[in-house]
């Protein structure tokens, strides 16, 4: 009995928050069967559901009705296994009236557990373009994220989350400081090395760049499996250079498997060895020492 104690203690249960497609490996598709398969329970929160992600052509949203996300949320936030959750990752919305009620599961989640590891992935642009209204952005920035440990943005979300302007990996380590989590992991960092792209991990000791080669046109999904597997790593007791490296080795060894195979969506389920113990090379680079945030 002690061992199965032991056992259940060290992978704690996560709630992932974000979409469901019935095709693809995009939001929980990819999130949930990440965690699982690296050993974590999941509590998957469907926010939205559709046939495929939009970027294959026009799905059909079906979003839950605000009162009855809220109710479900309420029931899982009383539930009577709450103290089995040891993290809470959340990520695309289908609505913006959700994040009230998700705001409020994660604070029961750490009223149950002090030490529960809240991780935000913004999820609200891409290259440019802001996909999430306007009213979705602000009340991520103003409920969610102040709620968080980590928060993984890209560099664009960077830019909308500040209202700056980034041009340079100075600029993102000076607004990723400024965001409120203390730990912050910004993808699509400017590479440092010609025909690359990298993870610019920033916290309040220290910055890492993880670089690896571009892969153009990649499949969709690989925001909500870096902030999984990040998330993972960070839960099974790795540092968080370990934790970036890995991390990236991963993404990228999937998102290029995939690419060679010529498919569409992330081959996860094919490539499990690649999540769980990554080849890929990873060139890791220290930036030096963020400033210090301020206390709230």
């Amino acid at each position: 009995m002690a061992k199965e104690s032991i056992a259940a203690a060290d992978r704690p249960a996560v709630i992932s928050i974000s979409s469901h497609v019935v095709r693809g490996t995009v939001g929980n598709r990819a999130a949930a069967f990440a965690l699982e398969s690296l050993g974590f329970p999941v509590w998957s929160v469907p926010t939205v559901t559709l046939a495929w992600h939009p970027g294959h052509g026009p799905a059909t949203r079906i979003v839950p009705p605000p009162e009855a996300f809220a109710a479900m949320m309420a029931e899982l936030a009383a539930a009577p296994w709450l103290g089995e959750v040891g993290a809470v990752l959340t990520g695309y919305f289908g609505a913006p009236d959700q994040i009230e009620p998700a705001a409020r599961l994660i604070e029961a989640v750490r009223a149950k557990n002090p030490k529960a590891v809240v991780l935000c992935d913004p999820a609200t642009a891409d290259g440019g373009r802001l996909y999430q209204p306007r009213e979705m952005l602000e009340a991520i920035s103003g409920r969610l994220l102040p709620l968080a440990d980590i928060a993984t943005p890209n560099r664009f979300e960077l830019e909308f989350l500040t209202g700056l302007e980034l041009t340079d990996n100075r600029e993102l380590i000076e607004a990723a400081s400024a965001l409120g989590p203390r730990t912050v992991v910004v993808t699509s960092a400017f590479p440092m090395l010609r025909g690359g792209t990298g993870n610019l991990l920033v916290d309040d000791r220290e910055t890492m760049l993880a670089e690896h080669r571009l892969v153009e046109n990649g499949p969709k999904g690989v925001g909500d499996l870096t902030s999984a597997v990040f998330l993972a790593r960070i839960l099974a007791g790795a540092t968080l250079e370990k934790a970036l490296q890995s991390t990236t080795a991963t993404v990228f060894e999937l998102i290029a498997r995939t690419a060679k195979r010529g498919a569409d969506e992330l081959t996860i389920e094919t490539d499990l060895d690649s999540l769980k113990h990554p080849m890929a090379m990873v060139q890791m680079r220290r930036l030096g020492r963020s400033q210090p945030k301020q206390p709230a």
